[in-house]
């Protein structure tokens, strides 16, 4: 059976803006990570991006100057990296799962910080996960990571219909539309949230 939780997505999140696709932008953000990320992610982020979806989750895009991708994901992965881990942690270590013994960040063998929401929760794409097909890890905020093996679009999908995908205790659901809010591209400019078409939840 055929996984569309994508085309799932782009229908309860409404008519994509589009505003900031680049193929370029993501070429050179591919470029400097030594690995693709993944498709989904990036049409999810290209229809509605720079945005908050729901109130809590932020999405950047590679295109723009400001909620910049490239910057989030290399500011991100310097502060991760200077954690110093002590013994047990961190809880659902993911260098079982990678099979390496270092936990790294922003790397092809690594973690690579793709969203994350207001809630403190870290949304990463680990390449080498799901014995390398790729797998999503989730740090709920309380330094335990939750690894899952299917895609982003499904991820979203799950979360915004109100599944615990970032841990026990994590989900975010808020019924009726889902709500986008484009996120300023000035430090003057205030965006109206939109919202998506009625879903009967």
């Amino acid at each position: 059976m055929k996984d569309d939780h994508l085309g799932r997505l782009l229908e309860m999140f409404g008519e994509p803006t589009w505003r900031y696709r680049d193929p370029v932008a993501w070429q050179k953000l591919e470029n400097e990570l030594g690995v693709s990320l993944p498709e989904d992610f990036k049409v999810i982020t290209d229809a509605y991006a720079p945005v908050m979806i729901n109130s809590h989750l932020y999405l950047s895009h590679p295109a723009t100057e400001r909620w910049n991708l490239a910057e989030r994901i290399r500011r991100t992965s310097h502060s991760w990296s200077q954690i110093v881990w002590d013994e047990g942690e961190p809880e659902g270590d993911p260098r079982v799962s990678l099979g390496t013994s270092d936990l790294l960040f922003g790397t092809p063998d690594g973690l690579i910080p793709i969203c994350s929401t207001d809630r403190g929760e870290s949304i990463f794409y680990a390449p080498q996960g799901a014995l390398g097909q790729g797998s999503l890890f989730i740090e709920n905020g309380e330094g335990e990571f939750f690894e899952y093996s299917f895609s982003f679009a499904k991820w979203l999908y799950l979360w915004v219909t109100g599944e615990e995908v970032t841990g026990p205790g994590g989900s975010a659901f808020y019924p009726g539309p889902v709500v986008l809010q484009d996120l300023p591209m000035t430090p003057d400019e205030r965006p109206e949230k939109r919202h998506g078409p009625p879903r009967g939840m």
